[in-house]
């Protein structure tokens, strides 16, 4: 009989993070019954009522209903370690760090304290990419080994350990190509790449011990990134990787938005099949007035049935989109009464349930990584309008090497800065002609062999990768392989 071992999950406080970390704990669990996990739970003080939060605390309440062998446990804030900071960036280092202390805590006291009441051996951590430079501390004190949690996709995990290699072998920084050809040579993607697609600088500052790690779990499927994992696993200076995906959580919590959800199912119900594009574009995507009204001209121009999620700029000193008290304020006169026989604009969306209704045909995203696996999920095409971080690059992955969108404004970036003065840089309105076309193209069925035909081919596949003998659960026993024999 196999020893208890346990694993201790330490994900990033950001919703598509913690999401598909839970997700993978619970898929571990199922295929291995002597296996323990603990999730540590981070939560930011800085976004208080944020849906991260909100999910945060969802989840603590219902832990009853989560698997037997899961234990959720929140971490202690750490206000004072954010007083001294002022940018984002530096904000978000200094809360790491100070969790960094909270996850050694636990983790004496749980495991070198009373080991013998937990009869559990702890067979190592799973950190999140982000934070995987803190929980190695942690994890060499206690001897262990660290596996690396990647909630995003395998051709962004290549890029990044591209610009890692470069420059930890080479001394080439990223910044380096900014004003280099247009176009790069990266070993995870098999065309070349739009260096205006690549993600801000920062970004690239997290993956700095990713070599020393055991292994690395991503968020995503063989069939979908075949290229790109092919590349990681052939290069011997990377650990092994393993997709598990894709994770998603299509149950989410709808307790505080019920009223709201009951209405958007109602006006769904009375669509015909296929005929809906949803415009949804994260918890965070929000646009100004002016592109706002750009959005409405393209939909009425279209004559599409539609479905908007609608959300306000973050207030002076906020950083979270609020709703609309009366959209009138900000769309074009007239609008909600021309178009309220084929569209209905709302706040916030139950994103997954709205994707899985059959009255929706097309999806125009801002492309983050679960958006992206719930769209291929559910066999809906992708209209790309990113906005930041790694969007710029799965958009070009989903329009030039998957095949499963149209384009929209794959360059468009709200996270720009000059960098003489570090001013953020607002991106250049986005015309109603060229949204037209995209929502065109995206509800085009008249085209064989279409970005439509590709997302069903993908949504079969996905659905084949967590089946048994599938490619991720295949994978799943290859990670546990990989956990005992790096059991001292």
């Amino acid at each position: 009989m196999e020893d208890a071992i346990e694993l201790v999950f330490v994900p990033t406080p950001s919703m598509g993070h913690l999401v598909s970390a839970v997700g993978t704990a619970n898929l571990l669990l199922q295929r291995r019954p002597h296996l323990s996990i603990t999730v540590l739970i981070m939560k930011m003080p800085l976004f208080p009522g944020s849906n991260i939060n909100s999910y945060i605390d969802s989840l603590l309440a219902d832990e009853k209903d989560m698997h037997p062998r899961l234990k959720l446990v929140l971490l202690p804030e750490d206000l004072d370690a954010l007083k001294r900071h002022a940018d984002k960036i530096s904000i978000f280092h200094a809360f790491l760090d100070s969790q960094k202390n909270k996850v050694r805590d636990y983790c004496i006291n749980e495991f070198q304290k009373s080991p013998a009441v937990s009869g559990r051996r702890l067979a190592g951590f799973v950190a999140d990419i982000f934070c995987t430079d803190k929980i190695m501390d942690v994890a060499d004190e206690f001897g262990v080994p660290t596996y690396v949690f990647y909630a995003l996709g395998a051709a962004m995990l290549g890029l990044l350990f591209h610009f890692r290699s470069l420059k930890d072998d080479h001394g080439i920084d990223a910044s380096d190509f900014l004003d280099s050809d247009p176009d790069l040579n990266i070993p995870a993607y098999f065309k070349p790449f739009p260096v205006k697609l690549l993600p801000n600088l920062p970004f690239f500052d997290f993956t700095t011990r990713i070599r020393e790690a055991k292994g690395v779990i991503v968020n995503t499927f063989f069939d979908l990134e075949p290229y790109a994992i092919q590349s990681l696993s052939k290069d011997k200076r990377f650990p092994p990787v393993y997709p598990l995906g894709p994770i998603l959580n299509l149950n989410r919590h709808m307790k505080n938005n019920q009223e709201s959800a009951k209405q958007i199912f109602k006006w769904l119900d009375d669509q015909p099949d296929s005929s809906v594009v949803f415009l949804c574009f994260g918890s965070g995507g929000a646009f100004s007035g002016p592109q706002v009204k750009e959005i409405a001209y393209a939909l009425e121009r279209s004559g599409q049935r539609f479905l908007w999620a609608l959300r306000k700029p973050p207030s002076p000193g906020s950083v979270l989109p609020t709703e609309y008290s009366n959209p009138e304020e900000v769309l074009p006169k007239g609008f909600l009464e021309k178009t309220k026989s084929i569209g209905k604009v709302i706040g916030w969306a139950p994103q997954t349930a709205v994707l899985a209704h059959p009255a929706v045909g097309g999806f125009v995203s801002h492309c983050g990584w679960n958006s992206t696996l719930e769209s291929i999920w559910f066999g809906l095409p992708i209209a790309t309008w990113p906005m930041s971080v790694d969007q710029q690059a799965n958009a070009f992955q989903l329009v030039r090497e998957i095949g499963t969108a149209v384009d929209i404004k794959m360059d468009y970036r709200v996270d720009s800065r000059d960098p003489n003065n570090n001013i953020p840089i607002v991106p250049e309105i986005v015309n109603a002609k060229e949204i037209e076309i995209g929502l065109t193209s995206l509800m085009d069925y008249s085209t064989p062999n279409s970005v439509r035909t590709k997302a069903k081919e993908f949504k079969e596949k996905s659905r084949k990768a967590l089946e048994e003998g599938g490619s991720s659960i295949n994978f799943v026993e290859s990670f546990f392989d990989n956990v005992i024999n790096n059991l001292k």
